[in-house]
């Protein structure tokens, strides 16, 4: 079969690879895709966001199945737009992917439907946001813009002041756009995250491995937040006794509320979660495969991740295994010098033939260019590395990394730091 896939980053990059070890894909083509992606599809230059154009390559080029990783295309519709053209596709359609394009709708949901997340009030006007965080008076708070926001919509308040610039530069200033006509104003919450991938057609739920993002910028988690410096997995926080009770107060639940909603999520919903004193509760939901996370969860998969997929799609996953390794993976982000700001491009990378000698090198930000990669965004490269245990990956994954250079390339020092102290 003919698959198409949507995006043109590490995700896609590391969904791409998994695709292709089934026997039944023949060709993989990838839209837009990238400069170390073109080594493993044919990248066509369709934007991800455009959903009119993407069917319409799906059906000149007999495509028989499309996997739709980012969330802009779901919020839009895409997957809908293929199913009309008759066109199969991994992804939720546009009703069920506002369980990550609204804040709002996904807060409401786990407030009717019992599901353990943070206190929250919603508002759509500034100055009653401004009266409910002053009137409460506790802090940090988060505040979070109701739509999509590449990832940086969450906004961690340490005192009022902090908390009122934060309503006024989205709200008002519309710093993240249409995404900011509506805030959520939320608790704060303590304790380790956990990301936890799950594919579901519906129905069934069956979580992947899990895994532990490291989104400062800085070692130390200092710095500006990112869309993620690097992974591992699984994750030594995510016990099988938090993972029964998730199963049984959040994914079980959430597929459950969605169904009686009447948008049944299929495709893969990533829980956002804090292990609090008081339980596991839900930070968010992704309509879709998280990224840098699928740069670890994927390389641990033993199943034909094509036949999973498909599985979801007909509604079947109940009858099609889905294994993981018991190894553990590690992914050290490269980003470019001065990320998640400012930073130049078009810098040329060396070093990527011998890193892959040992390790994955996922590509995120980089293009082809008279038969050189260079750079062209903040996140570069994912270099992820597999081994029985942690500790070993993690090695790995920084002596492959420590083979590529480019000009102001920036990584983190202390990926999985946190997890390996957790196993001692």
């Amino acid at each position: 079969m003919k698959v198409l896939v949507v995006g043109g980053g590490g995700r896609e990059h590391a969904i791409i690879k998994k695709l292709a070890e089934s026997a039944d894909v023949t060709s993989i083509l990838c839209a837009p895709g990238n400069g170390g992606i073109a080594a493993d599809a044919e990248c066509v230059p369709v934007k991800a966001t455009d959903v009119e154009a993407m069917v319409a390559l799906a059906k000149e080029r007999a495509v028989d199945y499309v996997v739709v990783a980012p969330d802009d295309p779901l919020a839009l519709g895409m997957v809908d737009a293929l199913a009309e053209a008759g066109i199969p596709a991994f992804g939720p359609t546009k009703a069920a992917a506002r369980i990550e394009a609204s804040k709002v709708f996904s807060k409401d949901l786990m407030r009717k439907y019992g599901i353990p997340t943070a206190e929250y009030e919603t508002f759509d006007d500034a100055d009653k946001a401004r009266a409910y965080i002053t009137a409460r008076g506790k802090y940090p708070v988060v505040v979070k813009a109701d739509g999509l926001a590449l990832g940086k919509g969450v906004l961690i308040c340490e005192d009022e002041a902090a908390a009122l610039d934060a309503v006024k530069n989205i709200m008002e200033d519309r710093a993240f756009g249409a995404s900011g006509s509506r805030v959520v104003v939320e608790e704060f919450l303590t304790g380790p995250e956990v990301s936890v991938l799950s594919f579901t057609d519906g129905e069934t739920v069956v979580p992947m491995v899990s895994s532990m993002d490291h989104k400062r910028a800085l070692d130390g988690d200092e710095g500006l937040n990112t869309g993620g410096m690097g992974t591992i997995a699984p994750n030594p926080y995510y016990t099988k006794d938090i993972a029964d009770e998730c199963m049984e107060k959040i994914f079980l639940p959430t597929i459950r509320a969605m169904k009686a909603e009447g948008c049944p999520f299929k495709g893969c919903l990533y829980f956002g979660l804090m292990l609090t004193p008081d339980g596991a509760k839900v930070i968010e939901y992704n309509c879709r495969f998280g990224d840098p996370e699928t740069q670890v969860v994927l390389p641990l998969l033993e199943s034909d991740l094509f036949a999973v997929m498909r599985a979801v799609t007909d509604g079947r996953l109940a009858d099609v295994p889905v294994v993981f390794g018991k190894g553990a993976a590690a992914c050290v982000v490269l980003a470019s010098g001065g990320y998640p700001q400012k930073y130049a491009t078009g810098k040329p990378i060396s070093g990527l033939e011998e890193a892959e000698k040992t390790a994955c090198v996922y590509h995120a930000g980089t293009k082809l260019e008279d038969g050189q990669i260079v750079t062209s965004g903040g996140r570069v490269l994912g270099v992820t590395a597999t081994a029985e245990t942690l500790a070993e990956a993690v090695d790995k994954a920084y002596a492959a990394a420590g083979c590529i250079a480019f000009e102001g390339a920036h990584m983190r020092r202390d990926i999985g730091r946190r997890a390996l102290a957790a196993l001692k």
